[in-house]
């Protein structure tokens, strides 16, 4: 097993650059793949100090990385990587070796495996626990097919608790089809694994007895394959079965339908190969147990693993300091101003609970749960039964504060739904990264939840345009109103707006006007606010007098600003970071015809398809979302009536 020591002390002997594709691998012995791990490490360590990007996953998963591809051939075998932000290493030794500086960037690789860019990548993956099923699903075609090729499904801990994982589980115990799942246990998601499963994964890794019997019976069993009939290899298998039985959780696997084995070092090359190559002779589903260790070999990120599980780059590859100056002039992002506010409220009411599906520190939730553990709730990374809990405090007069990133929350529609909005349950959603989140692209971007939220009977949809109409919006949400409420802010650094110490419940539904004008009435919500005061101005210098309205309110619709605007209005532009199918743009021109006001109306919206990854900058360029382009198109449609 490597030391671990930064990675950059160790002497590397140079075999990576003789790498072309993973069949370069399959002539190299144990030694000669660890040398390549130690390549890979290294360079993912240089990778993410210059760029940025996921980082401490993808240390833990190196040696697997490069055993995997020893032993099988992608991409007529299949790998799929739940989440996949554990995926570099596979990219390097896939043949985008010398495009990964690329990795994240605009026009460059994407952060995450995607069936587009490699036919080494088996599926597109981004959220967590959704490898099993499609790796099921892979095997299912393939029995139908009559085909031969080998299904890998890499899952961690952390995606292990999400439920779907668990439906695919039993599903593929059924179909007893050839899948090996690979259970990588480093009692950690982003943060630090949460459950029942986690205890039952420990009680694997620390049952002394159990572990010296399986490694007495797996040695057993490879010395005496070549030797023995099947009838000897079975029963030395039934006496394995046994003790998994009488020690181990591993049981609960064979119950599913899945052959356990494990656990076993997943940093030590010559154990995982044995171990891959016994899996491939057995024909039907199984799960291997490999214990790593996240950020394995940069003391740094072993040490902090939740600070180092991404990194937006610019470190000292040896030390881990942080070679960037944090601009203290920058305003405090919108995340940390909500958890600093529920922090603040709930110290006064013990009845304000908060829930987090895995991510605490990714929504700030970690201030509440540092400062009041005993009402923090961590679920794993389950929003569909984040929500239902949620709902199951409501319901006895708690008042749960439940914070899920906007692509995350679609997870759980159906509970938001059936659960929450038909009962009437106060439950606030928090929607973190609401609109474009930059470098992590199409399967983290916001795009969708004004739209998914505007059908929802019942429910109470804002976006604040500043902090501090975060923090107002957060207490209105508590204090007056009944129902289930959803606030929507954006990934990142606030406006710089100065911050009352107060709270205040605003007037519920009712827009605000933030500039007087005529002939043009720009809606904006949430972070769109600002832009349309940006465009004002633009318009200003073009001749144009334009009105500035920041909506806040998706539902309730302000009806009575919009009829207003329209009286003293000739068109209308409705700006929001979010689809325009179904969005507040939607909203706004369904009201004018119900009113019978015959007003043009131009949506700036975000168009209806996936945008890429890449720097918000270049995002909004492409899409025609920077100040510019927005002016200069609706100066066209003021003048001309061209959309």
């Amino acid at each position: 097993m490597p030391d671990s020591l930064p990675v950059t002390l160790q002497h590397q002997p140079e075999r990576l650059s003789e790498i072309k594709s993973p069949d370069d691998l399959k002539k190299l012995s144990i030694a000669e793949l660890q040398g390549v791990a130690d390549e890979c490490r290294t360079e993912v360590i240089k990778l993410v100090s210059e760029n940025g990007g996921h980082f401490a996953s993808t240390l833990g998963v190196v040696e697997l990385t490069v055993a995997l591809h020893h032993v099988y051939s992608t991409p007529h075998d299949k790998i799929v990587w739940d989440v996949g932000h554990q995926a570099y290493v596979h990219k390097i030794l896939t043949g985008r070796r010398e495009r990964m500086q690329t990795n994240r960037q605009y026009g460059g690789l994407a952060g995450f495996p995607k069936i587009t860019e490699s036919p080494h990548d088996a599926f597109g993956t981004g959220h967590a626990s959704t490898s099993i099923s499609a790796a099921a699903g892979l095997a299912a075609a393939r029995d139908l097919a009559g085909g031969s090729e080998k299904v890998i499904a890499v899952i961690g801990d952390g995606s292990m608790t999400g439920g779907m994982a668990f439906e695919a589980m039993n599903h593929l115990g059924d179909l007893k089809s050839d899948v090996l799942v690979i259970l990588n246990d480093n009692q950690m998601a982003i943060s630090p694994s949460t459950g029942g499963l986690k205890t039952h994964l420990v009680n694997i890794t620390l049952n002394k007895t159990y572990n010296k019997a399986r490694k007495f019976i797996w040695n057993t069993i490879s010395l005496l394959n070549n030797e023995l009939g099947d009838t000897a290899k079975n029963a030395v298998r039934k006496l394995e079965d046994g003790f998994k039985a009488a020690f181990t959780p591993g049981a609960f696997f064979e119950a599913l339908g899945l052959r356990y084995f494990g656990p076993i070092d997943g940093h030590n090359m010559e154990q995982l190969v044995k171990a891959l190559k016994e899996m491939q002779s057995l024909p039907h589903p199984k799960l291997l147990h490999i214990v790593t260790t996240k950020g394995k070999g940069f003391i740094p990120a072993e040490q902090n693993q939740s600070k180092w599980h991404a990194h937006s780059g610019g470190f000292d590859i040896t030390t881990g300091e942080n070679l960037k100056k944090a601009d203290a002039s920058l305003p405090p992002k919108y995340q940390e101003v909500f958890g600093e506010a529920l922090v603040e409220l709930a110290l006064k009411d013990p009845k304000i609970t908060a829930i987090t599906a895995a991510m605490p520190s990714g929504t700030s939730l970690d201030l509440f749960q540092k400062a009041l553990p005993d009402r923090f709730y961590d679920v794993g990374i389950a929003e569909g039964h984040a929500v239902t809990f949620a709902a199951g405090q409501a319901l006895q007069g708690f008042k749960p504060v439940c914070a899920i990133y906007s692509t995350f929350l679609q997870r759980a529609y159906d509970q938001l739904i059936h659960d929450v909005a038909l009962q009437r349950q106060h439950v606030i959603f928090a929607i973190d990264r609401a609109g474009l989140v930059g470098e992590d692209g199409p399967t983290h971007h916001g795009s969708f939840d004004l739209s998914y939220l505007h059908s929802v009977p019942n429910l109470v949809v804002m976006a604040p345009a500043d902090e501090q109409e975060l923090r107002d919006m957060l207490y209105t949400a508590l204090y007056s109103v009944d129902g289930p409420v959803a606030i929507r802010y954006p990934r990142g650094n606030g406006t710089g707006v100065a911050l009352r110490k107060s709270f205040e419940s605003l007037p519920l539904g009712k827009a605000a006007i933030m500039r007087e004008g005529s002939g043009i009435a720009l809606l904006g919500i949430g972070n769109m606010v600002e832009k349309a005061l940006e465009v004002a101005d633009g318009l200003k210098e073009a001749g144009i007098d334009a009105s500035v309205v920041n909506m806040r309110f998706l539902k309730p619709l302000d009806t009575a600003m919009i009829e207003e605007m329209a009286a003293r209005s000739t068109h209308f532009v409705v700006l929001e970071e979010n689809s325009g199918i179904g969005g507040i743009g939607s909203a706004v021109i369904d009201h004018l015809n119900e009113a019978g006001l015959n007003r043009p109306v131009l949506k700036v919206s975000l168009p209806d398809a996936f945008v890429t990854h890449g720097h918000m900058n270049d995002l909004y360029r492409e899409i025609g979302f920077d100040t510019p382009s927005l002016t200069e198109k609706i100066i066209r449609f003021y003048k001309e009536g061209k959309r």
